[in-house]
């Protein structure tokens, strides 16, 4: 077998530089050998790649959500706190799901049903959303329009807004936004001059600051107390996440 070679070359490799200078003190004869000799064995027993491959990925995914973690902890108050950002399922809920979302984000539209039974559902969660609008200027649009109808007319009128936007088909223009206030029953005008207020631009550059020291880059993104999950998450693991969380 070549695995005890293998073995002898690598402790005489490392145990080297103590004595005299590790692999670079090698002969090139001893060097070319030591080269072959690793290459013939990850040759005939290439699951050792892939099982260190296991291993690397294991720990950087223990890495990240590590970080995650912290990230949360350092921002707990911009998450959780924000006055800026809309509040719905029970405001007193023993969890906090927070969802960074774009109204033109498909992985976006497809969880906006899920989050909304998880919510129903469940009873006992407390729902933020953040406006994160990063795939073009008709996703600064809807974020625009819907916090613009926050800030005149409240969390009910936000909500209603929220849903016509993410199930909204066609681009959100002028025309389509306009017509979009005036079914919701608000004033069209009112509405598209405070999507352009400095206002409604703070609570997007707020949100995009936020973001950006989270190093979120993608929707949806999801805090659910503790845990960050970078993407799209269907409802059942959703549902393991909450029950995992208020046990911890």
């Amino acid at each position: 077998m070549r695995l005890p070679v293998l073995a002898a070359l690598l402790t005489c490799a490392f145990a080297a530089p103590m004595l005299a200078g590790g692999v670079d003190a090698m002969t090139d004869a001893e060097r070319t050998a030591f080269r072959a000799e690793v290459k013939a064995y990850l040759l005939e027993n290439p699951e050792v790649l892939m099982e260190a491959m296991d291993v690397l990925q294991n720990r950087q995914a223990k890495a990240e959500v590590a970080t995650d973690k912290q990230l949360v902890i350092d921002h707990k108050a911009d998450l959780f706190a924000d006055a800026a950002s809309w509040v719905g399922g029970n405001p007193d809920g023993d969890v906090t799901v927070v969802e960074f979302m774009d109204y033109r984000c498909g992985y976006c539209r497809k969880a906006y049903q899920e989050v909304e039974d998880l919510v129903k559902s469940d009873g006992n969660i407390r729902l933020i959303l953040k406006e994160y609008p990063i795939l073009g200027d008709a996703s600064v649009a809807s974020a625009r329009f819907a916090i613009a109808v926050r800030q005149l007319h409240g969390d009910d009128a936000y909500k209603k807004s929220h849903d016509a936007l993410i199930t909204l088909r066609g681009e959100p223009d002028a025309d389509t936004l306009s017509r979009l206030a005036s079914d919701l029953g608000f004033d069209a005008k009112a509405v598209l001059d405070k999507m352009a207020s400095p206002e409604v631009t703070a609570v997007i550059a707020q949100n995009q600051d936020l973001g950006s020291k989270m190093s979120i880059s993608g929707t949806p993104t999801f805090i659910i107390d503790s845990q960050m999950l970078r993407g799209y998450v269907p409802l059942d693991g959703m549902q393991q996440i909450v029950a995992a969380e208020r046990k911890s």
